[in-house]
């Protein structure tokens, strides 16, 4: 383990100690409260968890009565703070570890985070047992407690102190993309939104920069489909939990995948790619607000007798970010708002929950109809065209025998929006 003291200054170890008592006073406050690491158990199907505490009613009258603002993420100084970060940390001597940290502001200075061990969620090496942080923001610094280290965050890595102030580790940020972010529709897609028009919806809206607005009403009705979305979340850190971002597909109007900005929070069943207060996702892939994120969705419909009587539940699949969260979960009956449950096929949509959620890239597949192919989709950059050969390059007398001059342009392959991007004829994501 690093004997080295990283430099701080006054401020630095004035904040630091500070904190470091406030962590240790909220431990002790917390364990004679009973509260801390108290398990609620799992969520039954169709039935929220029991509440745990006061504080979550008095949570929930505040999430029922305030209507916080979007916020200008660029006037906003603790945005810069937002974001991901990995790296490894000593946890011994000469041994070290793989961390990651996730971080978001809740307003006005305030932060929470959330500490894994071995990674990321959807990373090979991530660990249960994530350790929730909170700090608050002092100038051109963050500094997070209540793990077993304080944590200095910059706009561009994190340092990791344990109780002696003793440096042990520093976490790099990163920037995660899904995997099937751009996916191009298959040959036998319907292709509902691709920024040139709404005619697969009976009502919708299109922003100036060529974004589907919330609350666009699929047209097709199908039974059995495939469906790609593409989303962005509005930047809102003083709301809290269901006032966060708020939206949703209602598949076949009945079956909720919420939509959510659950960024650094733990998985749950009724926060981002849940099947809403029915399930929660196996791993919360949230990225952060104002970051292209995707859900990849099979739905089966339910199969019903001559009489109306049900026979088989509707099943989903969805892959969040690229990672399956629910795989092929039997739903017993709608969800959320859903509409109840008939024969009859109903459209599927996008909620309008009042907060300002983009979707882009839309496309499904309806499986009876068309024939089988592998889903999800990846995205393919276009590859660069090879340059010519000698032989193939055009001849003439002033050029004959002579080669490309240096610095001539040679086409860039894509970054992963760009190919959407300029089909879709709105700019690089923010």
């Amino acid at each position: 383990m690093s004997t080295c003291m990283p430099h701080l200054d006054n401020r630095h170890w004035s904040l630091f100690l500070a904190l470091m008592g406030c962590a240790l006073l909220t431990t002790h406050l917390a364990a004679a409260a009973g509260l801390g690491n108290k398990p609620t158990g799992p969520a039954q199907p169709g039935q929220p968890p029991a509440a745990a505490t006061h504080f979550n009613v008095a949570r929930s009258t505040l999430i029922a009565s305030a209507k916080p603002p979007v916020v200008d993420a660029a006037k906003d100084p603790d945005f810069a703070f937002q974001g991901e970060f990995v790296g490894p940390v000593a946890t011994g001597p000469a041994q070290y570890r793989r961390f990651a940290l996730q971080v978001r502001p809740t307003g006005e200075g305030r932060f929470e985070a959330v500490q894994y061990r071995g990674g990321l969620p959807g990373e090979p090496s991530y660990a249960a047992g994530p350790v929730t942080l909170l700090g608050k923001r002092s100038e051109g610094f963050l500094v997070l407690s209540g793990g077993p280290w304080a944590v200095f965050v910059e706009p561009d890595h994190c340092l990791l102190l344990d109780r002696q102030g003793q440096h042990v580790g520093r976490l790099e940020r990163i920037v995660r993309q899904s995997p099937t972010l751009g996916a191009q529709p298959p040959k036998y897609a319907i292709v509902l939104f691709d920024g040139k028009g709404t005619s697969q919806f009976s009502k919708a809206h299109v922003t100036p920069e060529g974004l589907l607005m919330e609350g666009a009403e699929i047209r097709p009705m199908l039974q059995d489909f495939n469906l790609h979305v593409e989303f962005m979340l509005p930047y809102m850190p003083s709301a809290v939990d269901q006032a966060r971002a708020n939206s949703g597909v209602y598949l076949q109007s009945r079956y909720e995948i919420q939509v959510l900005d659950s960024f650094a929070q733990e998985p749950t069943f009724n926060g981002c790619a849940s099947i809403y207060r029915f399930r929660k996702p196996d791993a919360n892939m949230s990225l952060p607000p104002l970051t292209w994120q995707t859900y990849d969705i099979v739905f089966t419909a339910p199969r019903w007798a001559g009489d109306g009587t049900k026979l088989k539940s509707a099943r989903v699949t969805v892959w969040h970010n690229g990672v399956k969260v629910q795989n092929d979960v039997t739903v017993e009956g709608k969800t959320g708002a859903g509409k109840p449950e008939e024969p009859m096929p109903l459209p599927t949509y996008l909620q309008d929950h009042h907060n300002p959620v983009r979707f882009r890239n839309v496309w499904m597949i309806d499986r009876g109809a068309a024939p089988a192919v592998n889903f999800p989709v990846l995205f393919q950059a276009a590859a660069a065209p090879a340059r010519p050969t000698a032989a193939q390059r055009p001849h003439s007398a002033a050029h004959a025998g002579t080669t490309p001059a240096a610095g001539s342009p040679v086409r860039e392959r894509p970054s992963p929006h760009a190919a959407k991007d300029a089909k879709s004829g709105h700019g690089p994501a923010k």
